[in-house]
């Protein structure tokens, strides 16, 4: 007997997180862009205000219009299952989390006027994930290196020598969250698997 062909949903946290996004760009479109203004994006503001926290979070759902949406979202639908299903879903979500904090952060510190959204951190954070993601102990890929010099190399090329309005803050940063975490997430793998033998 034949059996039928099914929808999986192999990636919970990367299509939620792309569904969340492409509501966020409706959500905008139809508020003429006040909600990324108040919801998605990151800038600073008062600190007791409960929503420059949330902000810190959801600034990388809102993006710029549909090409600024699209460009990152493939490169996470193409990046983000490897990852998912390598390091798991709750991991995934967190390393998500943990670059969209860490860039809002510093967002918020060093550059007060200026108001970032969009999901770049996290590519580049799953760039660098993916290119160590497969590794034998005490290596440092080639792989990764030469992304790390490519994907880094010209966004402090670009942040230095353009006015591009994209912010190469969030790819530096972003880049360098996926590395320590790649690392990090590399190690306790491998912890992982001597304890079950």
């Amino acid at each position: 007997m034949k059996k039928k062909l099914r929808l999986s949903f192999n990636a919970p946290a990367v299509l939620t997180f792309t569904a969340l996004c492409v509501i966020a760009q409706l959500i905008s479109m139809l508020t003429g862009g006040q909600s990324n203004r108040t919801l998605f994006s990151v800038y600073r503001a008062s600190l007791l205000d409960p929503l420059t926290w949330v902000r810190c979070f959801t600034h990388v759902l809102g993006h710029a219009g549909w090409d600024h949406l699209l460009g990152n979202i493939m490169y996470i639908l193409i990046l983000g299952p490897m990852i998912e299903e390598k390091y798991g879903t709750a991991t995934t979500a967190f390393i998500m989390a943990a670059t969209a904090l860490v860039i809002g952060i510093i967002n918020m510190v060093f550059f007060p006027g200026v108001m970032l959204l969009g999901a770049s951190g996290i590519v580049f954070a799953f760039i660098l994930i993916a290119s160590i993601t497969i590794r034998e102990d005490n290596t440092i890929p080639v792989t990764f290196i030469l992304v790390a010099v490519l994907y880094l190399g010209q966004q402090i090329w670009q942040g230095l020598f353009s006015q591009d309005n994209v912010s190469q803050m969030a790819h530096i940063v972003g880049g360098a969250v996926g590395a320590v975490l790649g690392f990090l997430l590399g190690k306790a793998q491998k912890k992982k698997n001597r304890s079950s033998y």
